[in-house]
C-alpha cells in the first residue's frame, strides 16, 4: 500500500504554520486596538460619521479565520488525520467560492457602479459654489485634496468653485505642466473627477492581482490537502 509522502507532508504543514502565524498576528493587532486605550484612540481619531471599529472587527474574524484553518492544515499534516485534513478542504473551499463570487459580482455590477460613483461626485460638485455649513465643510476638505493630489475641481474643473474661487486659487495653483489658465491663474488641468477615477481603476487592478494570487494559493492548499488525505487513506 502507498505511504504518505514526507516532502509533500511537511510542505503543507510549513506553510500552514505560517498561515497559522500571520493569522495570529492580525487577531492580536485587532484585538488590541479593540480594547486598548491607545488603539481606541487611533481609529477613533478619524471620522464620526461611520463606526471606526467595523474594519477592526472585520479583522478579528478574519484573523480568527486563518488561525483555524492554519491550525487544521497544520495537525491533520503532522497528526496525518484525514478528519482535520477534510474540514481543511472544506473550509478552504468556501472560502474560495465566496472569493470567485465576489469577483463575479464585481464585475456584474462594475458598470453599476462606476454610474453611482459619477453620479455623487457630480452631485458633490454643486458644494463647491454653495454657502451652506454643509457645502463649507465639503470644500475645505476639497481644498486639502487638491493640494495633495495636484488636480482642481470636481467636474468641470476651477469652474466648479464659482465665487469661491478665490479660497481655492492657492490649492488649485498649477507649477508643474500639464497647466491651464483660468482667471488669470496658473490651475492644474486635471479635475479630481478624473483623479478619483483614475485612482479607483488603478486600485482595482491590484485587488484583483491579489485575489488571483489568493486564488492560486488556495487551489494549491486544496489539492495538496485532497492528496494528503487520499495517501492517508491508502495506507
Amino acid at each position: 500500500m502507498a505511504g504518505v509522502s514526507g516532502c509533500l507532508k511537511y510542505t503543507m504543514f510549513f506553510f500552514n504554520f505560517l498561515f497559522w502565524v500571520c493569522g495570529t498576528v492580525i487577531l492580536a493587532l485587532a484585538i488590541w486596538i479593540r480594547v486598548s486605550k491607545d488603539g481606541k484612540e487611533i481609529v477613533t481619531s478619524g471620522s464620526a460619521d461611520t463606526n471606526p471599529f467595523v474594519a477592526v472587527n472585520i479583522l478579528i474574524a478574519v484573523g480568527a479565520i486563518i488561525m483555524v484553518l492554519g491550525f487544521l492544515g497544520c495537525c491533520g499534516a503532522v497528526k496525518e488525520s484525514r478528519c482535520m485534513l477534510l474540514l481543511f478542504f472544506i473550509f478552504l473551499l468556501l472560502i474560495l467560492i465566496l472569493q470567485v463570487a465576489a469577483g463575479i459580482l464585481g464585475a456584474v455590477f462594475k458598470s453599476e457602479s462606476s454610474r453611482v460613483l459619477n453620479e455623487t461626485l457630480y452631485e458633490n460638485s454643486k458644494l463647491l459654489a454653495g454657502m451652506s455649513e454643509e457645502a463649507k465643510e465639503f470644500q475645505k476638505a476639497m481644498i486639502a485634496f487638491q493640494e495633495e493630489f495636484k488636480c482642481c475641481g470636481l467636474a468641470k474643473g476651477p469652474e466648479d468653485w464659482g465665487s469661491n474661487f478665490q479660497a481655492a486659487r492657492e490649492s488649485c495653483k498649477c507649477t508643474e505642466p500639464p497647466c491651464s489658465t483660468y482667471q488669470n491663474t496658473n490651475v492644474y488641468s486635471q479635475t479630481c473627477l478624473g483623479f478619483i477615477k483614475d485612482m479607483v481603476e488603478k486600485n482595482i487592478i491590484i485587488v484583483i492581482g491579489i485575489a488571483f494570487g489568493l486564488a492560486v494559493i488556495e487551489i494549491l492548499g486544496l489539492v495538496f490537502s485532497m492528496v494528503l488525505y487520499c495517501q492517508i487513506g491508502s495506507k
